[in-house]
């Protein structure tokens, strides 16, 4: 097509090429997910929207990313006025399960909540 012929030496490059851009891709999807994956692990209440700005926020720059990662470490003690603490967990646990693909777990009967209490 130019006048030379392609040789091995050149397509070890092209796959070369090939295999370093797949590895950048791959380890830009990580690395995007990783705040979102951190705050699905510590069991943090807003795990979605750190999981969102984890991903919105490494294209434009990288600020929000860095915000998402910090929130995702941000200890996770929730007072919610509209709910008492045994229901703020329940929700967040089903929030957790709703996030990582997993039925969620059973609901604590009252004798159950009273053992773990004593």
């Amino acid at each position: 097509m130019f006048g030379f012929e392609l040789g091995l030496w050149d397509y070890l490059t092209f796959a070369t090429i090939m295999l370093l851009v797949f590895s950048c891709v791959g380890f830009f999807v990580w690395l995007a997910g990783l705040p979102g994956r951190i705050a699905i692990a510590r069991k943090h209440p807003e795990a979605e929207a750190v999981k969102l700005l984890g991903w919105a926020g490494l294209l434009p720059t990288i600020y929000p990313w860095v915000q998402a990662f910090i929130w995702a470490f941000k200890p996770t003690e929730v007072v919610d006025i509209r709910r008492f603490p045994p229901e703020e967990e329940r929700a967040t646990e089903l929030e957790i399960a709703r996030l990582q693909g997993k039925t969620p777990p059973p609901e604590k009967t009252d004798s159950e909540a009273g053992e773990d209490e004593q």
